[in-house]
């Protein structure tokens, strides 16, 4: 069979891996947004490598952007066939899609008006619209973690939880070729053990061959044994001493409901002041209520927590808020509140209007939770820049500036290779994939120092040729494309929606 690296290789986002079998049969291992700023990528997100129409079937991890962006588009372009998923990921990606096309939509709109008029170059078309979500949707089939399922006759897959958010899932594929049976995985993106709310990351099925993320696989996290009780200190700091707000730049999957999650057992503890608290992002809301509908995928501590609190996403001083003169009225209160919205980065969405009307007043409080590409306003602030330019306007940052790293989602270089520890005896190859390039170098070395000598780092349009020879071992061989190396030139990028 062949592997082609079509997306997410020496990058952070943008997944996207095409499997051709002996048969010709074609397997799509993710279709992901790429949400980088490089502009020699700044047609990935419009062309393909293949032939969407040629695609058999599609295989999700999750419903991060960077890894089903894509979807809508390449059903648009000619796909017809099944798109595999997890439940919880099937209807984390009906919202998220459609918040994605409206954003499409909306882009397309704002570039027609700023277009000259009687121009001779006609402004883009969005990527793809809430039409083509509804067509996406219906191909979707979901399946149980732990429950093998067959795409074709010669393949079958099954999902393990990984643990990164709400229905993320590990592909491992029992591959029949010539009679022989290829074990080959793809881990989608690798989440941290003991945190709160999802289960932890679970062990693949032995493979020969793994296609394996390393968004961090240069670094560790720092330690979180004390999270909870930092987390108040910033809120009595903030909004009783100060009195003043404290803003929470989150993602609207996860890292929103992970911080609910907290507050609310700071409320039931009798630990937090009676301060309102606001989750001000309409997706945040909607994939809230996605979380409560899948209680499969909560750990054990939550399952324990949920017999004396049957809502771990609610609390009397918490309002979610969905309308735009909401949102706008939140900037005219001046009594000490926490707003957690999004984007993470800050480099789009509501919570970039809080931090202008709030980021010059000493009271206010801006914390971080998660990694930032540094030209976002995001990295900007956990850069420590005096000044910002936002919304069109530059502000001096007055404000106090904190930063929690233990949010993470993606685990580090031990976590992930704690994940992967139960391979070293059967697998032959890893090739690492959602990763900058340096930081990918780095875990190479890592590895190799682990027990995981033969790691490779394929580039875009790279391909991967596995094989059997007489005695029945598999063999790989990585070929270069040097036509798509050029097209689409290898950058450092944001992680964009997928932190």
């Amino acid at each position: 069979m062949i592997v082609q690296f079509c997306g997410a290789a020496r990058e952070v986002t943008g997944s996207c891996h095409l499997i051709t079998l002996a048969n010709g049969y074609k397997i799509l291992l993710d279709c992901g947004l790429y949400q980088g700023k490089d502009k020699t990528m700044q047609d990935f997100n419009t062309n393909w490598l293949f032939r969407p129409a040629d695609i058999d079937c599609l295989i999700l991890s999750h419903a991060h952007i960077d890894h089903t962006g894509r979807v809508p588009k390449l059903v648009r372009d000619g796909f017809k066939g099944r798109i595999y998923t997890t439940q919880a990921s099937r209807d984390l990606s009906s919202i998220m899609l459609l918040d994605s096309a409206r954003i499409q939509e909306k882009d397309a709109q704002y570039l027609a008006q700023q277009a000259p008029r009687g121009g001779s170059q006609a402004p883009p078309d969005p990527l793809y619209g809430t039409e083509d979500v509804a067509a996406a949707l219906a191909l979707f089939v979901s399946y149980p973690y732990n429950t093998p399922f067959q795409v074709c006759p010669e393949v079958t897959v099954c999902f393990t939880d990984a643990g990164h958010i709400l229905g993320s899932a590990a592909v491992s594929m029992q591959i029949v070729e010539k009679g022989k049976t290829l074990r080959f995985g793809f881990s989608g993106d690798i989440g941290r053990p003991n945190r709160p709310i999802l289960n932890d990351p679970q062990p693949m099925l032995p493979l020969d061959f793994l296609l394996c993320e390393s968004t961090y696989g240069d670094r560790d996290h720092p330690a979180a044994p004390e999270e909870l009780d930092k987390f108040l200190a910033i809120i009595e700091n903030t909004c009783v001493t100060k009195k003043g707000k404290l803003l929470i730049p989150a993602f609207s999957v996860g890292r929103t409901q992970e911080i609910v999650y907290m507050l609310d057992q700071l409320v039931d503890s009798g630990r937090l002041p009676q301060i309102p608290v606001f989750v001000d992002s309409p997706l945040a809301v909607d994939a809230t209520d996605v979380f409560i509908r899948h209680p499969e995928c909560f750990d054990q501590d939550l399952h324990h927590y949920m017999l004396t609190d049957p809502n771990p996403f609610g609390f009397k001083d918490l309002t979610y808020v969905r309308s735009v003169d909401e949102s706008k009225a939140l900037n005219d209160r001046t009594d000490p509140c926490i707003i957690i919205s999004a984007s993470g980065m800050a480099n789009a969405g509501r919570i970039q209007h809080h931090i202008l009307n709030n980021i010059e007043n000493p009271s206010t409080t801006v914390l971080m939770v998660g990694y930032c590409s540094p030209e976002t306003i995001g990295g900007q602030l956990r850069s420590g820049n005096k000044s910002i330019y936002i919304l069109g306007q530059k502000k001096q940052v007055k404000a106090d500036i904190a930063i929690m790293d233990s949010f993470s989602a993606h685990g580090d270089r031990h976590e992930i290779l704690s994940f992967i520890a139960n391979q070293k005896s059967t697998v032959r190859k890893i090739y690492l994939v959602h990763g900058d390039y340096p930081t990918q170098q780095a875990f190479v070395t890592f590895l190799g120092q682990n027990g995981f000598p033969n790691v490779d780092i394929p580039n875009l349009g790279d391909t991967l040729t596995i094989s059997a020879d007489t005695s029945g071992k598999w063999n790989a061989v990585l070929t270069a494309n040097a036509q798509a190396q050029v097209k689409y030139a290898t950058t450092q990028s944001e992680e964009g929606s997928g932190e």
